[in-house]
């Protein structure tokens, strides 16, 4: 039913249902209805709750999820076709990602404002900017576009294993008056991992996006163009990194030429 589907997906993304009513641009007690399968929903409004949930509106009318299926320390990759995405992590880039993250968490972590929201858009400029500089990957994660903005399919995993491996440890803080999750490190990152090179470009980064709230950060990450080519649940491309407007670019194409 898919008043009761809207409702699973309101809870796992952690949403009020003041904020999907204030999004539908209606009162509460009538997106309560909704919930509650006395209304139904108009075709723009299953086309931006589908947006909010991160899901293609396919999937959302089908009351089902996209099938991403994580498997870490792998190398092998099965190429499968249709909705589902397979997400692999090699050995190798499996522990470049732990200590970039480890590396961002010991240089922000601690501030305020860098809660799980903030962290998916920071990984995510690090990871594309970097392409966009050095044509290669630094993660190479998968980033997929959501409502928020980009989401790394590949964190959610990783902060677990992390966490259970005693590296990280989360806790729940209060930003004004909002909840959030936040990760701070429990060990230092292993620099041997990261180049110099590697150090400079996340430093950038950091230096220039860290101090954003999530809503200030997510509403920056939409105007740049990988997001907006990017379909609602589906992966977004590193490629599209060269055709990025001029106030996102972060590579200096006039000294190539």
């Amino acid at each position: 039913m898919l008043s009761r589907f809207i409702q699973q997906l309101r809870k796992k993304n952690n949403l009020t249902q003041e904020f999907l009513a204030s999004e539908l641009g209606i009162s509460r007690p009538t997106y309560v209805q909704i919930e509650q399968g006395k209304r139904e929903l108009t075709i723009s409004e299953a086309e931006k709750l589908a947006s909010v949930f991160g899901i293609s509106i396919e999937d959302f009318l089908a009351e089902q999820l996209p099938k991403r299926e994580i498997v870490l320390e792998k190398k092998k990759i099965n190429k499968k076709t249709g909705a589902d995405t397979q997400i692999r992590v090699t050995r190798k880039n499996l522990n470049k990602f732990k200590q970039v993250l480890l590396y961002v968490l010991m240089k922000v972590g601690g501030k305020p404002n860098v809660g799980e929201t903030v962290l998916h858009k920071l990984l995510y400029f690090i990871d594309f900017d970097y392409y966009e500089k050095f044509e290669e990957n630094l993660m190479g994660a998968t980033y997929i576009k959501n409502y928020h903005g980009p989401t790394s399919v590949e964190l959610g995993a990783i902060l677990d294993d992390m966490q259970k491996n005693n590296e990280i440890e989360a806790v729940k803080s209060k930003y004004f008056n909002h909840l959030q999750k936040k990760y701070l490190p429990l060990k230092r990152a292993d620099l041997n991992v990261l180049s110099a090179r590697d150090i400079e470009h996340i430093d950038e980064v950091l230096a220039r996006l860290s101090d954003k709230n999530a809503k200030e950060i997510e509403q920056y990450s939409h105007e740049d163009i990988p997001w907006k080519a990017a379909k609602d649940g589906q992966p977004l491309s590193y490629e599209s990194v060269f055709y990025r407007d001029e106030c996102y670019s972060v590579r200096n194409y006039d000294d190539e030429l």
